[in-house]
């Protein structure tokens, strides 16, 4: 073969190697759908120049920031398609490591502040929430995500994180139909029952679990137990969340996860001293 044929049989093989693949678009399989699960929704521990920074220059991320301006606004700051850095170690229920199936809102807010008079927390403002709730519902109506999906990031990493915190208004998500919340009369119905017989830590244990959330299975009211109470109860109980069983509590818990069958409760086992409520970390550690 001599050098021409040589040069336009390479010429030729280059542009077989160089032409775009050939996509058919017409079919479409039954089996799919979005990667989004999940909205996780947090606050920034930071004013809103140093959220900026955080959330665009360093390891972490989210889908969206709102801010804490006169008239509050969101920064896309990843695609809903695209995975952030937002959740870090993370479960609920069967699931883990929820960065690659949920959308991460974070929110300019401080968190709390500690006073000589004790740990005071940081309101969020009604023009945020104003802000919030149409974007939930566009992202939930995107992704067909269920009411039990909007979650806290205390609710999927109860050890390490308290945000949104108790001051988040839960209750307003709720009336606008995003999450689902415990029907009063039926709370005050089961309160009466557990009034008179508290439920044993086992069973505290189970209905969290049940409920979503990680926590150990030991019958032992520890600390790791005590900070998911504290999560469950800052979301749901916001008026006492100190960590500990009570009927109230019991209460929420049977309502939002109903026993199958009543059976008789175990009585209440020792109450082990109060822990502190998991130590709150900045916006940057995940």
């Amino acid at each position: 073969m001599n050098k021409f044929l040589l040069i336009i049989l390479a010429a030729v093989l280059a542009g077989c190697a160089s032409a775009p693949p050939r996509l058919d678009n017409s079919l479409a399989a039954r089996s799919q759908s979005s990667r989004v699960k999940f909205i996780v929704i947090h606050y920034t521990v930071s004013d809103l120049p140093r959220s900026i920074k955080i959330l665009t220059e360093q390891e972490v991320s989210s889908h969206y920031l709102l801010t804490d301006e006169a008239e509050p606004k969101f920064y896309t700051l990843v695609d809903e398609s695209r995975m952030s850095n937002h959740a870090g170690v993370s479960s609920w229920k069967t699931y883990s490591n929820l960065n690659p199936m949920s959308v991460g809102i974070e929110i300019v807010n401080c968190g709390f502040k500690e006073t000589p008079e004790g740990r005071v927390w940081c309101p969020f403002t009604q023009a945020q929430i104003d802000q919030l709730i149409p974007l939930l519902k566009q992202i939930v109506a995107r992704h067909n995500i269920p009411p039990q999906n909007i979650l806290g990031h205390s609710d999927i990493a109860p050890q390490r994180k308290q945000d949104p915190g108790p001051l988040f208004p839960w209750h307003q998500l709720a009336a606008a139909g995003l999450i689902t919340w415990p029907d009063a009369a039926q709370v005050a119905a089961q309160r009466a029952v557990f009034e008179t017989q508290l439920p044993d830590v086992a069973w505290f244990q189970k209905k969290l679990a049940q409920h979503g959330y990680a926590v150990p299975q030991t019958g032992v009211l520890d600390e790791a137990t005590r900070n998911v109470m504290f999560a469950f109860q800052s979301k749901y109980r916001p008026a006492r969340f100190d960590g500990n069983p009570d009927a109230e509590s019991a209460a929420i818990l049977e309502v939002l996860a109903p026993t199958a069958a009543s059976k008789p409760v175990a009585p209440a086992a020792p109450v082990a001293p109060a822990a502190p409520a998991p130590a709150a970390q900045p916006a940057e550690v995940r």
